[in-house]
Protein backbone atom coordinates (compact mmCIF):
# COMPACT_ATOMS: atom_id res chain seq x y z
CA UNK A 1 0.00 0.00 0.00
CA UNK A 2 3.19 2.50 0.92
CA UNK A 3 4.65 1.76 -2.27
CA UNK A 4 1.30 2.28 -4.65
CA UNK A 5 1.47 5.45 -2.34
CA UNK A 6 4.38 6.75 -3.02
CA UNK A 7 4.47 8.15 -6.66
CA UNK A 8 1.32 10.31 -5.00
CA UNK A 9 3.32 11.34 -2.74
CA UNK A 10 6.10 12.50 -4.35
CA UNK A 11 3.89 14.09 -6.84
CA UNK A 12 1.82 16.01 -4.66
CA UNK A 13 4.54 17.31 -2.68
CA UNK A 14 6.61 18.51 -5.74
CA UNK A 15 3.98 20.10 -7.03
CA UNK A 16 3.36 22.40 -3.85
CA UNK A 17 6.71 22.98 -3.64
CA UNK A 18 7.05 24.30 -6.74
CA UNK A 19 3.72 26.18 -6.52
CA UNK A 20 5.25 27.63 -3.13
CA UNK A 21 8.69 28.54 -3.79
CA UNK A 22 9.29 28.87 -7.76
CA UNK A 23 6.71 31.49 -8.46
CA UNK A 24 8.02 34.33 -6.49
CA UNK A 25 10.95 36.08 -8.11
CA UNK A 26 11.77 37.38 -4.59
CA UNK A 27 12.64 33.91 -3.62
CA UNK A 28 15.05 33.85 -6.86
CA UNK A 29 18.45 34.51 -4.92
CA UNK A 30 17.79 32.20 -2.48
CA UNK A 31 16.73 29.27 -4.75
CA UNK A 32 20.12 29.78 -6.96
CA UNK A 33 22.18 28.39 -3.84
CA UNK A 34 20.43 25.68 -3.88
CA UNK A 35 20.45 24.57 -7.75
CA UNK A 36 22.35 21.62 -8.44
CA UNK A 37 21.96 19.89 -4.57
CA UNK A 38 20.26 16.91 -4.32
CA UNK A 39 18.78 16.95 -0.43
CA UNK A 40 17.38 13.18 0.77
CA UNK A 41 14.76 13.37 3.37
CA UNK A 42 14.88 9.64 5.22
CA UNK A 43 11.21 9.65 7.32
CA UNK A 44 10.28 6.89 9.75
CA UNK A 45 6.93 6.98 8.92
CA UNK A 46 7.87 6.85 5.15
CA UNK A 47 9.35 3.44 3.84
CA UNK A 48 10.71 5.00 0.61
CA UNK A 49 13.29 8.51 0.97
CA UNK A 50 12.36 11.87 -0.19
CA UNK A 51 14.54 13.09 -2.82
CA UNK A 52 14.93 16.91 -3.62
CA UNK A 53 16.67 17.77 -6.53
CA UNK A 54 17.03 21.56 -7.14
CA UNK A 55 17.60 23.36 -10.51
CA UNK A 56 17.20 26.87 -11.16
CA UNK A 57 13.83 26.45 -12.86
CA UNK A 58 11.83 23.71 -10.86
CA UNK A 59 12.54 21.35 -8.14
CA UNK A 60 11.92 17.19 -8.75
CA UNK A 61 10.96 15.18 -5.95
CA UNK A 62 12.00 11.17 -6.33
CA UNK A 63 11.91 8.45 -4.24
CA UNK A 64 14.55 6.86 -5.91
CA UNK A 65 17.63 8.05 -6.73
CA UNK A 66 20.85 6.16 -7.46
CA UNK A 67 23.32 9.26 -7.42
CA UNK A 68 24.18 10.54 -4.04
CA UNK A 69 22.93 13.29 -2.00
CA UNK A 70 24.50 16.31 -0.94
CA UNK A 71 22.87 15.91 2.49
CA UNK A 72 20.83 13.34 4.32
CA UNK A 73 18.09 14.51 6.93
CA UNK A 74 16.91 11.33 8.87
CA UNK A 75 14.07 12.44 10.78
CA UNK A 76 10.45 12.07 11.78
CA UNK A 77 7.44 13.38 9.68
CA UNK A 78 6.11 16.10 12.41
CA UNK A 79 9.68 17.69 12.87
CA UNK A 80 9.40 18.61 9.07
CA UNK A 81 7.03 21.50 9.76
CA UNK A 82 9.70 22.90 12.60
CA UNK A 83 12.61 23.27 9.30
CA UNK A 84 10.51 26.46 8.61
CA UNK A 85 12.22 28.26 11.52
CA UNK A 86 16.05 28.45 10.95
CA UNK A 87 16.21 29.06 14.37
CA UNK A 88 15.44 26.31 15.63
CA UNK A 89 17.62 23.97 13.21
CA UNK A 90 20.21 23.37 15.40
CA UNK A 91 18.12 22.47 18.55
CA UNK A 92 16.62 20.46 16.34
CA UNK A 93 20.18 18.59 15.51
CA UNK A 94 21.03 18.91 18.93
CA UNK A 95 18.29 17.40 20.62
CA UNK A 96 18.43 14.78 17.85
CA UNK A 97 14.83 14.81 16.60
CA UNK A 98 17.19 15.71 13.29
CA UNK A 99 19.92 13.83 11.87
CA UNK A 100 21.82 15.32 9.13
CA UNK A 101 24.81 13.50 7.30
CA UNK A 102 26.75 15.57 4.24
CA UNK A 103 26.42 19.06 3.74
CA UNK A 104 24.55 20.81 6.23
CA UNK A 105 24.79 24.00 4.88
CA UNK A 106 22.21 22.76 2.04
CA UNK A 107 19.48 21.35 4.70
CA UNK A 108 20.36 25.42 6.24
CA UNK A 109 19.66 26.90 2.85
CA UNK A 110 16.28 24.78 2.50
CA UNK A 111 15.42 25.74 5.68
CA UNK A 112 16.40 29.49 4.49
CA UNK A 113 14.28 29.23 1.49
CA UNK A 114 10.63 27.94 3.30
CA UNK A 115 11.14 30.67 5.62
CA UNK A 116 11.08 33.09 3.22
CA UNK A 117 8.19 31.78 1.10
CA UNK A 118 4.95 33.15 2.11
CA UNK A 119 2.77 30.57 2.83
CA UNK A 120 -0.67 31.92 2.43
CA UNK A 121 -3.81 29.50 1.17
CA UNK A 122 -5.52 32.43 0.07
CA UNK A 123 -3.01 32.89 -3.12
CA UNK A 124 -3.64 29.50 -4.05
CA UNK A 125 -7.95 29.02 -3.50
CA UNK A 126 -8.22 32.93 -5.00
CA UNK A 127 -8.18 31.45 -8.88
CA UNK A 128 -10.80 28.86 -8.12
CA UNK A 129 -13.12 30.37 -5.11
CA UNK A 130 -12.15 34.29 -5.72
CA UNK A 131 -10.52 36.46 -4.02
CA UNK A 132 -13.03 37.01 -1.20
CA UNK A 133 -14.05 33.66 -0.41
CA UNK A 134 -10.54 32.99 0.20
CA UNK A 135 -9.65 35.11 2.20
CA UNK A 136 -12.53 34.30 4.81
CA UNK A 137 -11.75 30.85 4.09
CA UNK A 138 -7.89 31.35 4.92
CA UNK A 139 -9.01 33.38 8.30
CA UNK A 140 -11.36 30.54 9.23
CA UNK A 141 -8.74 28.02 9.15
CA UNK A 142 -6.21 29.92 10.95
CA UNK A 143 -8.45 30.64 13.87
CA UNK A 144 -9.62 27.17 13.87
CA UNK A 145 -5.92 25.61 13.53
CA UNK A 146 -5.28 27.99 16.46
CA UNK A 147 -8.12 26.87 18.59
CA UNK A 148 -7.03 23.60 18.08
CA UNK A 149 -3.75 24.10 19.22
CA UNK A 150 -5.07 25.75 22.41
CA UNK A 151 -8.08 23.02 23.00
CA UNK A 152 -4.89 20.39 23.13
CA UNK A 153 -2.63 22.24 25.16
CA UNK A 154 -5.44 22.70 27.39
CA UNK A 155 -5.99 18.83 27.40
CA UNK A 156 -3.04 17.99 27.70
CA UNK A 157 -2.38 20.04 30.98
CA UNK A 158 -5.83 18.48 32.41
CA UNK A 159 -4.81 15.33 31.90
CA UNK A 160 -1.45 16.32 33.85
CA UNK A 161 -3.39 17.38 36.34
CA UNK A 162 -5.38 14.64 36.69
CA UNK A 163 -2.93 11.88 36.96
CA UNK A 164 -0.85 13.76 39.28
CA UNK A 165 -3.90 15.37 41.33
CA UNK A 166 -7.21 13.28 41.54
CA UNK A 167 -6.54 9.57 40.43
CA UNK A 168 -2.89 10.24 42.27
CA UNK A 169 -1.18 8.01 39.10
CA UNK A 170 2.27 9.56 38.82
CA UNK A 171 3.56 10.37 41.89
CA UNK A 172 5.07 14.15 42.25
CA UNK A 173 8.55 14.89 42.27
CA UNK A 174 8.58 15.78 46.07
CA UNK A 175 7.13 11.94 46.85
CA UNK A 176 9.27 10.49 44.62
CA UNK A 177 11.60 11.76 46.63
CA UNK A 178 10.18 11.11 50.15
CA UNK A 179 9.58 7.56 49.09
CA UNK A 180 13.41 7.23 47.73
CA UNK A 181 14.17 8.23 51.45
CA UNK A 182 11.87 6.10 53.26
CA UNK A 183 13.40 2.99 51.37
CA UNK A 184 16.80 4.25 52.47
CA UNK A 185 15.84 4.38 55.90
CA UNK A 186 14.51 0.82 56.34
CA UNK A 187 17.28 -0.38 54.13
CA UNK A 188 19.79 0.55 57.27
CA UNK A 189 16.95 -0.40 60.02
CA UNK A 190 17.24 -4.04 58.10
CA UNK A 191 21.01 -3.64 58.29
CA UNK A 192 21.27 -2.29 61.80
CA UNK A 193 18.79 -5.55 62.80
CA UNK A 194 21.19 -7.65 61.26
CA UNK A 195 24.38 -6.81 62.49
CA UNK A 196 22.52 -6.83 66.41
CA UNK A 197 21.29 -10.13 65.40
CA UNK A 198 24.30 -11.66 64.25
CA UNK A 199 26.06 -10.31 67.22
CA UNK A 200 23.29 -12.23 70.08
CA UNK A 201 24.35 -15.63 67.87
CA UNK A 202 27.88 -14.75 68.17
CA UNK A 203 26.83 -14.85 72.24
Amino acid sequence: MVNTLTPLITAGLETALNRVLYRDRSLKAARQRLAGKVLTLRLSELSHPLVLVFSEQQLDVLSDWQDSSDCTVITHLRSLSKLRDRQQLTALIRSGELEVEGDLQVVQQFSALIDLAELDPAEYLSPWIGDVAAFGLSQFARKAFGFAQLELTRRQTHVAEVLTEEWRMAPAALELAWFAEEVDSIDRELEALQTRLAQLEAK
